[in-house]
């Protein structure tokens, strides 16, 4: 059954308001040809390209009028000139920059160019960036031969207007799409960093069943031999070597969920802050801290016995990490997942190579070194690495390695969804910094730089 809507009487007032307000615009029949024009094709016309050529060829059809239409990159925050109906429209490109930043009403440039605003909803421009200043998305530009009367203008600030709706709803719908995608990668950075290492949380259960099963034993041993009494010295000292050996046991496990428990804290609490859902980006929380101690001893603390199982030596000669070097712009969370994800390829492709002494190694190092002026005059960069041993990874793969879902050839025969280095290439560059890849000698080395 069909209803009215609660403010059906304001809906009604509200259009007649428009059709006097339309009434009093005087639009003559190609003015009004032209708008409906614009919302017919704006509709047909899917790609972003010929949609803001779309905006500039509307004037220069019906009025021949020659458009540039400027918009906001919402990245950057900068103006740029995205389409003209001029061929050679280069030479427009320094139409009044300035201007643009804090003009809110039609003006005429220093050129003698009219230039009009082109606004979104003001109720929905805070969730485009924070970066539209005053409700503004860009504007057309009108690069008339000759002066324009009241009119005229009038009729081109409304276009403009009819521009900025559409506009503001392609953002959205861009910024929605960013977001999703946004959201899948971030599922993805769970299932890779939370989810499957939480499966080690089955193997210490299983091994603190293990000791406490033992203590039974040893429960059910003193009962019988107490009820008997018929258990000596050295019956006694075998059941306090096995007491020892079971609390020494207990005690491991009980360290070893702690340490996992606690990382798998700290990782939960970087991927589910309610900030990256709000942004649809990552957003870092940034705190001082001793790299070494607070961020890489415990992520290579969790590897450390399964390189051992996987024969992977840590070589220390190679490994150099000062203890006081503290850096206050990390979000301690997800650098802990980068190293956790390099240590991860590392347990996975570290491969025994034979060195020039002809002795065959497998390990794996880290470490870090300052280099001058990496990101300009007076801008230092620290960079970390992580290496291990193995063949080096296709010269004509290495710029994709970094790509979500890319997978080296000849790591096919390895577990993997190629979202790892995805992962550290995304935390690095919210970091302001870089990675890289680099073959070596005896094998492979995975780095990130970071301002210093």
């Amino acid at each position: 059954m069909a209803m009215l809507p609660v403010r059906s009487f304001e809906i009604l007032e509200r259009i007649k308001v428009k059709k006097m307000t339309y009434h009093h615009y005087g639009f003559s029949p190609i003015e009004s040809a032209a708008v409906m024009t614009f919302f017919d094709l704006a509709q047909e016309f899917e790609s972003i390209v010929d949609f803001y050529y779309l905006c500039v060829a509307i004037p220069k059809v019906f009025f021949d009028f020659d458009a540039g239409l400027y918009l906001l990159d919402i990245k950057t925050g900068e103006m740029s000139l995205v389409s003209s109906t001029l061929k050679e429209f280069s030479k427009y490109l320094h139409v009044s920059f300035v201007d643009f930043s804090s003009e809110e009403k039609p003006f005429h440039s220093a050129e003698g160019y009219l230039v009009l605003p082109i606004r979104g909803n003001e109720l929905l421009i805070s969730q485009i960036s924070e970066r539209v200043k005053n409700g503004i998305l860009g504007y057309l530009t009108i690069f008339s031969p000759y002066d324009l009367n009241d009119h005229q203008e009038f009729f081109l600030q409304k276009y403009a207007n009819r521009i900025g709706f559409n506009i503001h709803n392609r953002f959205l719908f861009e910024k929605n799409i960013e977001h999703l995608k946004f959201i899948r990668s971030l599922v993805a950075d769970i299932e890779h960093n939370v989810i499957v290492p939480n499966m080690v949380f089955k193997l210490f259960l299983r091994r603190l069943k293990g000791e406490k099963d033992k203590k039974k034993e040893i429960e059910r041993f003193l009962l019988k031999h107490s009820l008997q009494e018929s258990c000596d010295g050295l019956c006694l000292e075998h059941i306090f070597a096995e007491l020892q050996d079971v609390n020494r046991g207990l005690q491991e496990e009980f360290q070893n969920i702690d340490k996992h428990y606690r990382n798998t804290s700290l990782f939960l609490e970087t991927l589910l802050r309610r900030g990256h859902f709000d942004h649809g980006r990552l957003v870092l929380r940034t705190t001082p801290c001793n790299m070494k101690k607070d961020v890489v001893e415990p992520q290579l603390d969790r590897f450390r016995e399964q390189f051992k199982e996987m024969g992977i030596s840590i070589n220390d000669e190679c490994c150099w990490l000062p203890d006081e070097e503290v850096i206050s712009v990390v979000d301690i969370g997800l650098m802990a997942q980068v190293y956790s994800n390099l240590f991860s390829n590392a347990l996975k492709y570290t491969e025994e190579v034979v060195d020039s002494k002809g002795d065959r190694r497998k390990f794996i190092a880290y470490g870090r070194e300052v280099i001058k002026n990496f990101f300009g005059e007076g801008r230092d960069g620290i960079k970390y690495n992580v290496f291990s041993t193995g063949q080096h990874i296709k010269e004509e793969e290495r710029d994709k390695i970094f790509n979500e879902g890319f997978r080296g050839s000849n790591r096919s025969n390895k577990p993997g969804s190629g979202h790892g280095l995805s992962f550290v290439k995304n935390a690095v560059e919210i970091h302001g910094g870089v990675v890289g890849y680099e073959a070596t000698p005896l094998g492979n080395n995975f780095y990130f730089i970071l301002p210093r």
